[in-house]
């Protein structure tokens, strides 16, 4: 059974006056089912994007119509629905960059004895894809699938560092969230370093985005010349001396180079089909 307010109109059409804002609204929706519980009601909905509740059902209703989403007997929400899987499924098999990914991280992570990270641009944010975890007794591990902002580590700041301009000031321009007491959370420092990561290809963090924990990272560029992700070797802080640092940063770099081009040979291919 399904959370339904009351609305005076049941249509599940959007106002054709205000299409842009609509779609972002839709997308919003979809969203918060990527990085929260299964199921998700109006109320909780309208409550996280700040609206209203008849325009959040508008919305629910018309993904229900495309099972994009779908509800459950007896269940109080809404679930993502087979057209949602669908899409994702043919997202993971057009991000062909894990598997170009797999065999350079998994061998990173060997030569170093460190864990290696795959992450993943998602809208204004990252998401860790995979992971290759060092067989160290401590180590670091990740949460694949979570959400981070793209301000704090260094997985989100090689990205970050090589966005559009104007994508890049839209995230500069919102919340700078302190996630320890290294974050870099002024708009200018950050800025700066920025710059230094756009030229040098690097990005490193040592407690920035989790107390205690270090990692260094190099951006992810695809076919199409733009950043879809980064690469990391991540660990204890306390093993990440300036001389380990300094080796880290040529690993990463040369191990992006190898997977661009493996990501982009099976493409290449294809197009001389």
């Amino acid at each position: 059974m399904t959370e339904t307010p009351t609305v005076p109109n049941k249509t599940t059409a959007l106002p054709a006056s205000t299409g842009t804002e609509a779609a972002a609204r839709v997308a919003d929706v979809l969203l918060l089912f990527t990085g929260g519980p299964e199921y998700l009601g109006v109320s909780t909905i309208s409550r996280e994007l700040g609206l209203s509740k008849a325009v959040v059902y508008r919305i629910l209703q018309s993904l229900v119509s495309r099972e994009v989403l779908a509800t459950d007997p007896g269940v109080v929400g809404y679930r993502l629905g087979p057209a949602a899987v669908a899409l994702g499924a043919s997202a993971l098999r057009r991000f062909d960059a894990r598997t170009a990914a797999a065999p350079v991280l998994r061998r990173l992570r060997d030569e170093t004895g460190e864990t290696t990270t795959l992450s993943g641009l998602v809208g204004d944010e990252r998401v860790y894809l995979e992971q290759f975890e060092s067989r160290a007794e401590i180590k670091m591990t990740v949460d694949i699938g979570k959400r981070f902002p793209l301000h704090a580590g260094s997985s989100g700041k090689a990205m970050l560092a090589n966005l559009p301009p104007w994508r890049r000031d839209a995230v500069l321009a919102g919340e700078l969230a302190a996630l320890t007491e290294r974050t870099i959370t002024d708009e200018a420092a950050l800025r700066d370093e920025l710059t230094t990561i756009a030229a040098e290809g690097v990005a490193v963090s040592l407690g920035e985005r989790q107390a205690g924990a270090g990692s260094v990272a190099a951006p992810l560029i695809g076919p199409d010349g733009e950043v879809h992700g980064a690469i990391s070797i991540c660990g204890p802080e306390y093993r990440f001396t300036p001389e380990k640092i300094e080796r880290y940063r040529r690993l990463v770099h040369d191990a992006t180079e190898e997977i661009a081009r493996n990501w982009a040979g099976p493409q290449a291919a294809e197009a001389t089909r």
